[in-house]
């Protein structure tokens, strides 16, 4: 399971209230590339996949497809406030690579599809 704190999940909520996206889940995926092998994305989908892996948390649902899922099992998503501005972070226990600026990984059993940055 991915977690999301309380922290981003309110975040999260103030950003759908902001752009109307009340009803919409968070999909939470993977995709080949970066500098890593692999990149996080996130963002809101309405439309749900019959194999999707869909849960809530804290007033959020979210959904991930498996092959997601399995690189990005035991995740949390958090929301931090720095000097240079706030953002989504993601840590990924299963993460054994991550570029400089948190993107991108790899993992000990998948390299991913590694890009030039």
């Amino acid at each position: 399971m991915i977690t999301v704190t309380e922290r981003a999940a309110e975040k999260l909520k103030e950003i759908m209230e902001a752009e109307n996206r009340a009803g919409q889940a968070l999909r939470i995926m993977v995709r080949a590339g970066g500098c890593s092998g692999y990149s996080y994305a996130m963002g809101f989908d309405t439309e749900q996949h019959e194999e999707d892996i869909v849960y809530e948390q804290h007033g959020i649902r979210m959904m991930v497809d498996p092959f997601s899922m399995r690189l990005l099992e035991g995740t949390q998503v958090d929301w931090v406030d720095t000097l240079m501005g706030g953002g989504f972070a993601i840590n990924n226990p299963n993460a054994v690579r991550t570029c400089g600026c948190g993107q991108s990984f790899r993992t000990a059993e998948d390299e991913g599809e590694p890009e030039f940055c």
